[in-house]
């Protein structure tokens, strides 16, 4: 089973038999893999219809059942890369406890989905370049760690946790360094190693957000609240 096949949305209510119903989420899902394997070796902008179609062994007439667009499919891929980013990045969005453990268990986790995922990511961020509307898609990809990056910041700054400083530009400025890094790092064959990634990103996030005493270690004697 694909990765897609596997994240798809469960079926919704509907007068269609069941069994139609899970075709069709399953095709829906053959589709979006395909474009993933093929932002895999080719830029977005040799993307066509017929060739996503041929991989999966059904017609063109099945894509737009489906699809108004190529763009359409990317923003779906945008969509679910997003969703695992933010399931990544709960321990340190959400969780209690030890910051600085929280931030390693989130980098962690992101590491790991970028590098599964880099040259997707490397292909809305190239595309974002000269394509107005994946610019305004990948700016609001970027937008909603910002929102989150933000909003956290400024919680642990009302716990004493972090120094007083204005938010949103430092989880904005974090948040393009991760990408820039992530892009780099994982955006095409062959991919760097993770650790090393993963080290520095930690001590560029500890050591803004809770002192550059904690940048060597896993953990702090800091202590979260809600």
């Amino acid at each position: 089973m694909s990765y897609f096949t596997k994240l798809s949305s469960p079926p919704r209510v509907s007068p269609q038999p069941l069994s139609r119903v899970i075709k069709s989420d399953r095709t829906r899902a053959a589709i979006l893999d395909s474009a993933f394997e093929f932002i895999w070796s080719h830029p977005f902008r040799e993307m066509t219809v017929k060739s996503l179609m041929n991989q999966t062994g059904t017609g063109r007439s099945t894509f737009y059942r489906y699809f108004s667009d190529l763009h359409e499919v990317m923003e779906a891929l945008l969509e679910m890369l997003q969703g695992e980013i933010f399931t990544a990045a709960q321990p340190w969005l959400t969780g209690v406890g030890d910051p600085v453990a929280l931030m390693h268990e989130t980098l962690d986790g992101l590491v790991r989905v970028c590098y599964q995922r880099g040259p997707f990511i490397r292909a809305m961020s190239d595309a974002a370049t000269t394509d107005k509307r994946f610019e305004d898609a990948w700016k609001q990809f970027l937008e909603g760690f910002d929102d989150a990056g933000t909003a956290r910041i400024e919680s642990d700054q009302e716990q004493g946790l972090i120094p007083d400083f204005p938010a949103r530009p430092v989880a904005t400025s974090l948040n393009i360094l991760d990408a820039y890094m992530l892009i780099e790092a994982f955006g095409q064959r062959p991919r760097k190693q993770q650790e090393p990634v993963r080290k520095a990103l930690a001590r560029i996030w500890v050591s803004t957000l809770y002192g550059s005493e904690w940048a060597e270690h896993k953990t702090s004697t800091l202590v979260r609240k809600s």
